[in-house]
């Protein structure tokens, strides 16, 4: 089983040996990672950022399965790029696992960056806008397309000191595939 390794790890300065560890634990499962970094990009080139978008696409495409990681990332919420690539995979009816190192519900999450009040029943942003309140850990579409299309969203018992290095919640994914790959 192949497995695209989805998350904002590209922007660690130790990307490349982040990835080479979630690799390495997909291999001590049996399983191979597909980690987007390992896409050789001319970063140069006047069209680097398609060339990166092109390849994760081919990378997605061979893969049977994603682990993203969804830990939220400059903000609130998850990586856009990420949460793309896990629509992608939920769209092409691939198995999906996802993990966040922050399993906090969204709205308090909002509440760390914002102002966050109670306005007629709901909550509401400093600009009056909604604040999505389902006692979800983020958006509702990444935990159902989760939950229908593969496994629920992965958390930690407790918020991990690094959230960007400990891997524990990856390798429950990793495992959760794995005996997917063992039962099938």
């Amino acid at each position: 089983m192949k497995i695209y390794l989805a998350g904002p790890d590209v922007f660690l300065p130790d990307a490349v040996e982040i990835g080479r560890r979630k690799v390495d634990i997909c291999v001590a499962h049996g399983l191979t990672g597909l980690y987007p970094l390992d896409n050789i990009v001319d970063l140069a080139a006047p069209d680097a950022s398609r060339q990166i978008f092109c390849g994760n696409e081919a990378m997605m495409d061979q893969a049977d399965a994603i682990i993203a990681n969804l830990t939220p990332f400059r903000g609130a919420g998850a990586d856009p790029g990420t949460v793309y690539e896990l629509g992608y995979m939920a769209g092409r009816r691939k198995f999906c696992l996802a993990y966040s190192n922050d399993g906090a519900v969204y709205a308090d999450r909002v509440g760390r960056f914002l102002t966050v009040t109670s306005e007629d029943g709901r909550l509401v942003d400093p600009h009056g806008l909604t604040v999505e309140d389902f006692g979800h850990s983020d958006n509702l579409m990444m935990i159902h397309a989760l939950e229908l299309h593969g496994c629920p969203l992965v958390t930690p018992a407790e918020m991990p000191v690094d959230v960007w290095h400990d891997l524990a919640a990856f390798e429950a994914c990793v495992g959760m595939a794995a005996a997917r790959l063992i039962a099938s």
